[in-house]
């Protein structure tokens, strides 16, 4: 019998959808602020919860952004910038960075310090994303594979080089920006992958795969039924083996 059990993406299977249909507060107020947006034209920004950058790489973020000429919703942690003290020419540069996003308007930009997972959910399947920039985190990678979103992906640390290649090279369902931080490519890229015909075509082969898979007889949906029926087994043999015997008379 095979030990490995493909039953992902769980998150997609119908009955994990409809549990994640609660929308928080916060969600609302992502929500309303991409009401005003038109489909597909929204570049979304999350790079993780550990993803730790310089303040002259988040300037360049920022610059090729605002330069990409896409309304962006954009998250940024407070943790996530490296500690400076004192006046410094990347503080210098960060702060023009920020400028530049306010000079954008609040219907260009939107920047919000937090993003919980859950919401990260129903900030991608908004008709109006049409991007996801990402760092490349196996959840982020399938969140976006299964709301067709093309992504554009700067990987940190662990697994997410290995999944940013495969976004870029294999399932050219994005880009893939490898270490690459600079405004330039931010803006090409991300420019690329919202107006690509053939990355968004293969955006979306690959979600209505993925939603053929997790739904019932798809090959996810019979992996998990696979995984659950060895478990009932072994655990009935557990209980058979941990039986007292019947006592002799």
């Amino acid at each position: 019998m095979r030990d490995v059990f493909a039953v992902g993406p769980l998150h997609a299977r119908p009955a994990a959808r409809h549990a994640a249909e609660h929308v928080s507060s916060d969600d609302m107020s992502l929500s309303a602020w991409l009401d005003g947006h038109e489909d597909r034209s929204v570049v979304y920004v999350n790079l993780g919860s550990l993803t730790i950058v310089s303040s002259e790489q988040l300037a360049e973020f920022l610059h090729g952004l605002v330069a990409a000429g896409y309304a962006f919703l954009g998250v940024f942690r407070q943790d996530m910038l490296h500690q400076m003290t004192g006046a410094s020419k990347s503080s210098v540069a960060l702060r023009e960075a920020v400028e530049a996003v306010a000079a954008a308007g609040s219907e260009r930009a939107l920047v919000v310090e937090w993003a919980l997972q859950r919401d990260a959910h129903h900030v991608l399947r908004h008709r109006a994303v049409g991007c996801f920039l990402t760092h490349g985190g196996w959840n982020s990678t399938l969140e976006a594979a299964v709301e067709s979103v093309p992504a554009v992906c700067w990987p940190f640390f662990a697994d997410q080089q290995t999944n940013s290649r495969f976004v870029g090279a294999v399932w050219r369902t994005g880009l893939d920006m490898k270490d690459v931080c600079q405004r330039a490519v931010v803006e090409r890229m991300v420019r690329e992958a919202m107006e690509s015909p053939e990355i968004r075509a293969s955006a979306q082969s690959m979600a209505r795969q993925l939603r053929l898979d997790v739904a019932e007889g798809g090959s996810s949906s019979s992996e998990l039924e696979r995984l659950v029926r060895l478990i009932t087994e072994l655990s009935l043999s557990a209980v058979k083996i941990s039986s007292p015997a019947p006592a002799l008379t």
